[in-house]
């Protein structure tokens, strides 16, 4: 009697405008690599900002594996639309965007096949995810100077430029006068008011390209808050030179905690909106609960784990 081997069941949500890689050659050697270490896999390209929640909500509960290919964008879809499973899924991620930082932070490079095949070899770990008014974010939320440059760089510009679109839209922002807005909030019991410039609710400890924070766990239960009241250019070129020579933590003008809720207030509705996970928040308010939510499962490369994981 002939012997049946059943593969394992995988689909690969891939977003077509990510990064600069030739997507249909590179979904076919994904196809052939993943039939290598036994799964067999469904291949669907996005085709519309969102459609990456809707494909992973309506995927059959014994999908054994969903591998975002794309930017963190993409992997932030993909995690929101399995959010919203009642069984939710085995996850992982891919980079092909401009930045990458989850990518990196996970210890992955620019080769994506040699990317998949670490992941393939790796470990399953659980994963904290934020939410900011009940919206999902995976590694990053920002508000203020700075942070609306991801969002802000045309598609177009990324495509041709890749990274140094993003520096040519922050010299932009650097060079314009730095907003303060009066902000309350409460975190571990205590409630503060003060004046900012800018404000990072983070799970990672890379951001915008840039190694922002340090010995940050990824599954302890808790995110990590960084304010900062800097205004001056002097200032903020002094922060940015200390920050790739000390703990950015310790820099004057910047403020840092660790907590798993909070709550904040702003004295008027932000001109620009929050960026999460290079995207941005649809809605603007006064008012923001950021929480942590549990049950996301991902299949990471082994390299950094002792190092972002507990």
């Amino acid at each position: 009697m002939k012997l049946v081997i059943s593969l394992k069941k995988s689909v690969l949500i891939c977003n077509p405008n990510s990064g600069k890689n030739n997507k249909e050659v590179l979904s076919l050697k994904f196809k052939d690599i993943l039939k290598e270490y036994g799964y067999e896999v469904e291949i669907i390209f996005t085709k519309y900002a969102g459609h990456a929640k809707k494909i992973i909500s309506s995927l059959p509960d014994d999908t054994d594996l969903v591998i975002s290919l794309g930017g963190d964008g993409t992997f932030n879809e993909v995690v929101t639309g399995n959010l919203k499973r009642e069984k939710k899924l085995l996850l992982t991620h891919i980079p092909l965007g401009t930045t990458n930082d989850l990518g990196a932070t996970f210890g992955m490079g620019k080769n994506p096949v040699h990317n998949l095949k670490m992941v393939l070899e790796g470990t399953v770990k659980d994963l904290d995810i934020c939410t900011i008014n009940d919206v999902p974010f995976v590694y990053v939320a920002g508000l203020g100077k700075f942070t609306d440059v991801a969002y802000d760089t045309p598609r177009k510009l990324k495509k041709n430029f890749g990274y140094f679109a993003y520096i040519i839209n922050a010299i932009k922002s650097f060079n314009q006068k730095t907003h303060l807005f009066e902000m309350s909030y409460t975190a571990n019991g205590e409630t503060y008011t003060g004046l900012y410039s800018f404000a990072l609710i983070c799970n990672a400890s890379r951001m915008g390209g840039l190694e922002i924070l340090q010995d940050v766990k990824m599954n302890d239960g808790k995110f990590e808050v960084l304010l900062s009241n800097i205004t001056t250019r002097k200032d903020i070129i002094r922060s940015l030179y200390l920050l790739k020579t000390s703990d950015i933590r310790k820099v004057p003008g910047f403020y840092f905690f660790k907590t798993d809720n909070l709550k904040i207030r702003l004295n008027e509705r932000p001109k620009k909106s929050f960026c999460i996970d290079g995207e941005m928040l649809k809605t603007k308010t006064k008012n923001y609960e950021i929480k942590i939510v549990k049950g996301i499962k991902m299949l990471l490369p082994n390299k950094e784990l002792d190092k972002i994981f507990i």
